[in-house]
């Protein structure tokens, strides 16, 4: 490819970019829509009919549906590859209704959900970005595809692992994808694996003073299932996390023995196979929660997911773009708000640096330190330097699934203020701001711009791809059984 070709290819890599700015409105509707939505996983019916509309109406080729996973669906555009997958999330969490922009706690709706993870800017960054690309190539007139994924049900659902059973990334020359955060960076490192049972107990009832010999309590056996595992806790890694939340407790009177239970556990270790090890450890304490009390167990599988497997090639690509397309700044106005939403929580959030490396990298921290003024800043207005990390967090995500079947990367821009809790009503009011829709954009450009120099550099894709190979030689385990459907607790 010449010089002059070059240039002119990369002056239609600007112009795709720029396009997301003439496309601001149409993505920051869609944005605030999905944010007025605010539907639990595998619940997002209205959700995925906004973004196909969306989708349908701006030319690309919709599929509802997909792996058998009624709210997962597809957008795609283009012909041959490389194919560049985009993934978008758009589901809620139950109990923060909250108010947007705005510095003081204010549900809209007692107890309904919102999007305390901010998936509504998530899906909404990723639709920019898959706009851009297909503005390229359509003025590029180069091969490639680009496919915007809906993946729902990453709150409890594990949508793209599902996905993943089915082999669907494996048709991918790499995924992108961002999660808002407070922080601008690229995501290097792994993940935990996880693994959600649901553990129904079935009992008797009976009066609890007049006739308790005839009683036997489904509510007995979660609680010694819980004391159980309290006791196990000891004996596990330190990397291992177990996790549990009662969804029945048998009702509310005290005089009636509880004839039905059940507990959901999240149970968490470095690999899938590890995990199973774990799961079947606490599988064992159910069983014998229901021998105690005489009672009947069952098992219902809901979700899993994978480790991540980062892929520094992409990483790499990724902070390239970020350089050049920069972070979002703010105004005085923007800062305000975010200083008053900063103080909500700044007397119970402990102080600690920004970013994911700054744990494992003096550089990185020396850096952060200096940048956010040793984590006093209220909005966190600087790019955190890439690294090739390989520290494994204990939280867990469904992209590590994707990341097993195709090489994925992945970046955090700041939509909230520095030390914000996650899964909080700060954020779900900050997803509805001027910050949260900066963040929004600034994802999309990145993204985008990456994206397409996928689509152009193919020395680039094959480094990412034989980097990928190494990493995955052992094979993908698929933490969801066959046969599994996706399943909401409770249900």
């Amino acid at each position: 490819m010449g010089d002059e070709k070059t240039v002119s290819v990369q002056e239609l890599k600007k112009a795709a970019v720029a396009f997301i700015d003439e496309k601001k409105t149409e993505v920051l509707d869609v944005n605030d829509r999905i944010w007025e939505f605010a539907e639990l996983s595998l619940m997002e019916t209205r959700s995925m009919a906004l973004y196909c509309e969306v989708l349908e109406r701006n030319g690309f080729a919709v599929e509802r549906g997909i792996c058998d996973v009624p709210t997962a669906f597809s957008g795609t555009f283009g012909s041959g590859g490389p194919i560049i997958g985009i993934l978008a999330e758009y589901d809620a969490l139950s109990g923060l209704s909250q108010a947007g922009a705005t510095a003081v706690e204010q549900p809209l709706t007692q107890g309904a959900p919102g999007h305390g993870c901010g998936h509504n800017m998530l899906g909404a960054g990723s639709l920019a970005a898959a706009f851009a690309v297909k503005k390229f190539l359509e003025d590029a007139k180069v091969p490639g595809t680009v496919i915007f994924y809906g993946c729902p049900g990453e709150e409890g659902g594990a949508g793209k692992a599902f996905m993943a059973r089915a082999g669907l990334w494996k048709k991918l020359d790499a995924a992108l994808t961002w999660h808002p955060s407070e922080t601008n960076e690229v995501v290097s490192g792994s993940s935990n694996s996880s693994i959600q049972i649901e553990y129904r107990y079935k009992g008797v009832a009976s009066h609890a003073a007049g006739d308790p010999e005839l009683g036997r309590s489904a509510l007995d056996a979660v609680e010694l299932l819980n004391i159980g595992v309290q006791f196990l806790r000891e004996h596990i890694p330190d990397n291992a996390r177990v996790h549990y939340a009662i969804i029945d407790g048998g009702g509310v009177s005290p005089n009636v023995v509880q004839p039905t239970a059940s507990v959901l556990y999240m149970i968490r270790e470095n690999t899938v196979h590890k995990n199973l090890g774990l799961v079947a450890r606490v599988d064992k304490i159910a069983e014998g929660a229901a021998l105690m009390t005489d009672t009947r167990l069952e098992r219902v599988f809901i979700d899993g997911t994978a480790d991540t497997i980062p892929n520094f090639t992409l990483e790499k690509a990724l902070y390239k773009n970020f350089q050049e397309i920069g972070v979002p700044k703010y105004t005085d106005e923007e800062l305000a708000f975010a200083a008053a939403v900063k103080k909500t929580y700044d007397d119970r959030v402990p102080s600690r640096l920004p970013g994911g490396a700054t744990d494992t990298h003096p550089e990185i921290e020396a850096f952060v330190r200096e940048a956010s003024r040793g984590g006093t800043l209220v909005m966190n207005d600087f790019l955190i330097p890439q690294c090739d990390s390989r520290h494994q967090s204990m939280g867990s995500t469904d992209v590590a699934d994707v990341s097993w079947l195709t090489p994925t990367g992945q970046i955090h821009v700041a939509a909230r203020p520095h030390n914000a809790p996650g899964h909080s009503w700060q954020v779900v009011s900050c997803g509805k701001s001027t910050i949260g829709h900066k963040a929004v954009l600034f994802a999309g450009k990145v993204l985008a711009a990456t994206a397409i120099d996928l689509l152009l550099d193919p020395e680039t894709l094959l480094r990412a791809k034989a980097e990928h190979a190494e990493k995955t030689k052992a094979g993908y385990l698929c933490p969801i059984p066959d046969g599994e459907p996706p399943r909401v607790p409770g249900e």
